[in-house]
């Protein structure tokens, strides 16, 4: 059976930057129920707090981050790059172990989001790019969906890709 990375908030765990949780999908629900997923919360896992001040990835470009040409910082200025990039690592030490193929992460995070990310000026404005943990999955060969993408992942999942 193939195992899927989920990002843990989606799956109503509160480590949401806020402290908050999500519902769970009935999708998610029945992957749980066929032991699919592996729960991570990169941001956590890279040691940051619940909860924890906003950050974002100027310019919205997780792949920069990994490369060392910007950093992350949250909304008071603090930099937290170095919680995101071994949050990353952590991830991708993980989908390595597991043989995981597939990743379903939270949209528009600083961590997860695979298409698009807040653009670091703390005003809500989104441009194309991907998180920091997102962008490293990539690399490494993981195929990244957002919760929006969960039916097309299911499509994939039942061909038994």
């Amino acid at each position: 059976m193939e195992r899927v990375l989920v990002s843990s908030c989606l799956l109503g765990e509160a480590v949401r930057y806020d402290g908050g949780r999500f519902a769970m999908s009935a999708l998610l629900l029945r992957w749980q129920s066929e032991g699919r997923l592996l729960s991570f919360c990169p941001e956590v896992a890279g040691g940051l707090p619940v909860p924890r001040r906003p950050a974002e990835v100027p310019g919205g470009q997780g792949a920069a981050v990994l490369a060392g040409l910007i950093p992350v910082h949250t909304v008071d200025g603090e930099d937290v790059t170095g919680a995101f990039l071994r949050g990353a690592a952590r991830a991708c030490q993980l989908a390595a172990e597991q043989g995981v193929r597939f990743a379903l992460l939270k949209a528009r995070s600083p961590s997860c989001g695979n298409r698009q990310t807040y653009d670091g000026r703390f005003a809500g404005q989104l441009v194309d790019g991907e998180g920091v943990t997102a962008a490293a999955l990539r690399q490494a060969g993981v195929r990244v969906f957002n919760e929006a993408e969960a039916e097309q992942l299911a499509a994939l999942l039942d061909q038994n890709l």
